[in-house]
């Protein structure tokens, strides 16, 4: 497949997918395929989540980020490597940096309700009693994200030559977080690191990351001649990208493209960002053993075989959340 330089990442509609018009599905999955393929973004719309929702979201996550300091760390269990409750200010930092990014989050995890015993495997859920609407909108908007990403998911399986479901058993109750983060107003920018910045370059963890559209500018992805370009999406729309988990499952057929978050300008250094990234994980059995299918004399494999799991293990240790 021939290579292509976006100025601007696609944009799809997932109802093309899920309409059940062969032909509508067809160009679905070969667009998204090679958006992926070439760029690892695309925004997405007729995702499932409503306005009201979002709003619903949104409006709550301020309302804890808005509580005093001390308030937030009585949900901050260091115990937990950062995977429930709060993430404090400057905690996490990008692969091979030290210097903390310029946010604080909260994670919302997966809530096992079928007597599945992976429920095992994971922490409860953390709620602020303070906001109490966090947790039946977090849970709510986790649930669509879950089921939409399982519909990017089944167009890529197809995309890839697997049957339309190879994902479905491996993301049902997968270890997938919904993060709702603030880059907070920095009021004496001279008083941070010179490096300092609201996310530094990164790749996500995950299969596939599913965000709800950020409250200001500042997400930018590095094409592959190595020039930024910004990632807008309009407000009906989700922005979804590749994680390194599907990129080595795919040998790099998929790309999970580095991106960051810059700092806005100086005069409005003292303004907060808002946005609400799902990261995708599937279950930590997982193997991610490049697929034979992506595997040939021009592109041999490039990847030791490792499960979900342990994956997630060592870049948590990595980005600073695992000691």
């Amino acid at each position: 497949m021939s290579e292509k330089l976006y100025d601007q990442i696609p944009s799809l509609d997932l109802a093309d997918f899920t309409s059940g018009d062969e032909e509508k599905r067809n160009q679905f999955v070969q667009e998204l395929g090679e958006a992926y393929n070439n760029i690892g973004f695309a925004a997405i719309k007729n995702h499932g989540l409503t306005d009201a929702l979002t709003n619903e979201l949104y409006s709550s996550v301020k309302q804890f980020f808005d509580l005093p300091d001390d308030i937030k760390q009585k949900y901050e269990i260091p115990e937990l490597a950062g995977q429930r409750g709060y993430i404090g200010k400057g905690k996490e930092h990008a692969k091979g940096r030290s210097t903390g990014d310029l946010k604080e989050f909260f994670h919302v995890g997966q809530n096992v309700t079928d007597g599945d015993p992976i429920k095992d495997e994971y922490p409860d859920n953390i709620w602020p009693e303070e906001v109490p609407a966090l947790q039946a909108k977090g849970l709510e908007a986790y649930r669509v994200l879950q089921e939409t990403g399982m519909q990017m998911l089944r167009a890529l399986a197809l995309y890839l030559g697997l049957e339309e479901n190879y994902f479905d058993d491996k993301v049902h109750n997968g270890n997938s977080i919904l993060r709702p983060i603030h880059y907070f107003p920095i009021e004496n920018p001279e008083e941070i690191p010179d490096d300092a910045v609201r996310a530094a370059e990164h790749g996500d963890i995950n299969l596939i990351t599913l965000l709800m559209g950020a409250s200001a500018d500042g997400l930018q992805v590095l094409r592959r001649d190595n020039t930024w370009i910004p990632i807008t999406a309009l407000p009906d729309q989700l922005v979804v990208n590749v994680g390194d988990m599907l990129e080595r499952l795919t040998n790099k057929k998929l790309k999970s493209t580095i991106h960051r978050v810059v700092n806005p300008p100086r005069e409005k250094m003292g303004t907060s960002r808002y946005s609400i990234p799902f990261f995708m994980h599937p279950r930590s059995d997982m193997d991610l053993s490049c697929l034979e299918g992506c595997v040939d004399n021009d592109n041999p494999k490039q990847f030791e075989d490792i499960t979900a799991g342990k994956f997630l293990e060592q870049r948590l240790a990595e980005i600073g959340l695992k000691k």
